[in-house]
């Protein structure tokens, strides 16, 4: 029998999915966007046409589906704001952050102190990938609302020059950023990385984590719902 803990809700789960897989493929529809000749030669221009259209499409969930979610949990919103980006660090979460580079080459000889309910490194990244993606969402608005419909169902909205220009630029920029940021997310939270094998669940699976993972990723979170008990369930361990 194993303990588990309840890490994520189903709204937090779906709303990390939606937006993961929009956000992949925003990158890959991008670069059709950002390169308009890079699919011209071998798919022809149909092709790269129909990815700066797709491109476009996903980017309604992308911006929706993490609205409704702060909409729906306005609670868990501030929450996720204020505890987990905006933390205070204590001792340990400055310890855990420095020693963090030498953790991914050598994470069987580096101690990691525990931590709380987010790694102090992982609020930087998160923080970093929210603030992007409003600035892609702001920019990306900007882009989409200059390229409306006419001749006549119109909503053509006209920016100036100088606008598109400064929003093409935040747009590409932050685009690059984003990707940067979200590899080495997906290398650590896909359980790509070692330590975090089986830690995909999380996010993609029932949004449970076993009592040892719990202890080993974030020990002052999981002695806190272990003492709580609520969030806490016992399962028997799969046949083998």
């Amino acid at each position: 029998m194993t303990r588990y803990i309840q890490r994520h809700s189903l709204l937090t789960r779906v709303t990390h999915g939606v937006a993961a897989i929009a956000c992949i493929l925003l990158a890959v529809t991008g670069l059709f966007v950002f390169v308009p000749s890079l699919g011209g030669g071998i798919m022809g221009g149909d092709f790269t046409h129909a990815m700066r259209m797709l491109h476009r499409v996903l980017a309604i969930p992308f911006v929706l589906v993490p609205l409704f979610a702060i909409l729906k949990s306005p609670k868990g919103f501030v929450h996720l704001m204020r505890d987990d980006v905006f933390g205070k660090w204590d001792k340990d979460d400055f310890a855990w952050a420095m020693k963090f580079p030498l953790y991914l080459f050598a994470p069987g000889k580096v101690h990691m102190p525990p931590q709380h309910h987010v790694k102090s490194a992982q609020r930087l990244a998160d923080g970093a990938l929210i603030f992007f993606c409003v600035f892609l969402t702001v920019s990306g608005m900007i882009l989409w609302l200059n390229t409306g419909l006419l001749p006549d169902g119109s909503w053509k909205v006209t920016f100036s020059p100088e606008t598109l220009l400064v929003a093409r630029l935040v747009h590409d920029v932050f685009f690059f950023l984003t990707v940067f940021v979200g590899i080495a997310h997906i290398y650590l939270g896909a359980g790509i990385f070692q330590p975090y094998r089986g830690t995909a669940r999380i996010m993609f699976g029932d949004g449970k984590v076993s009592e040892s993972d719990a202890a080993y990723h974030w020990g002052y979170w999981a002695n806190e719902e272990l003492a709580l008990g609520k969030n806490v369930t016992v399962e028997k361990d799969p046949v083998k």
